[in-house]
């Protein structure tokens, strides 16, 4: 501890001090957004998984389930158990493939879509206003960096 009663900042070279203010940065920003758009789900009787699948098949139509869980960056088992609950609330259901009936689809019901259409809107209002306190500009420069970064490390996932 230093006099002033704070422990002494340990540095590990400007490189790695640079990465881990990034990271730290990173962290609690979508710690804090990721949050409040959670309460704003919560709002509609849903979880954030919940939410997300609905809003992949809304926005992307039908999903076999190893799709829509790479979609949702989530496991097969978890997105099953999703999957079965908003299907015994009538709000999806799977059809079998054609072609390969090993396959089949998950795709929102009639029910699915009234709701992702009814509670989609005011939830897409809640997200702009928690980017609000960035510019427009400043939105589409982090969303762009955002966007490098998350491909560039995809692109190298072997290298670790």
């Amino acid at each position: 501890m230093t006099s002033q009663g704070r422990a002494r900042k340990r540095t590990y070279g400007r490189k790695a001090d640079r990465a881990l203010d990034l990271w730290v940065k990173l962290a609690r920003a979508f710690a804090t957004f990721d949050r409040h758009a959670q309460e704003d789900i919560r709002t509609y009787g849903l979880t954030q998984p919940q939410f997300g699948v609905l809003e992949a098949l809304g926005h992307l139509g039908p999903l076999t389930l190893g799709e829509l869980s790479r979609k949702l960056l989530s496991s097969g088992g978890n997105t099953t158990v999703i999957v079965d609950n908003l299907e015994k609330e009538g709000l999806l259901r799977r059809r079998v493939c054609a072609e390969d009936r090993r396959v089949s689809y998950v795709e929102l019901t009639g029910r699915g879509t009234r709701l992702l259409q009814r509670i989609f809107p005011p939830h897409a209002k809640a997200v702009a206003r928690l980017a609000s306190v960035l510019s427009a500009a400043e939105q589409v420069r982090l969303a762009a960096l955002l966007r490098k970064l998350g491909t560039g490390l995809r692109s190298r996932e072997e290298l670790f």
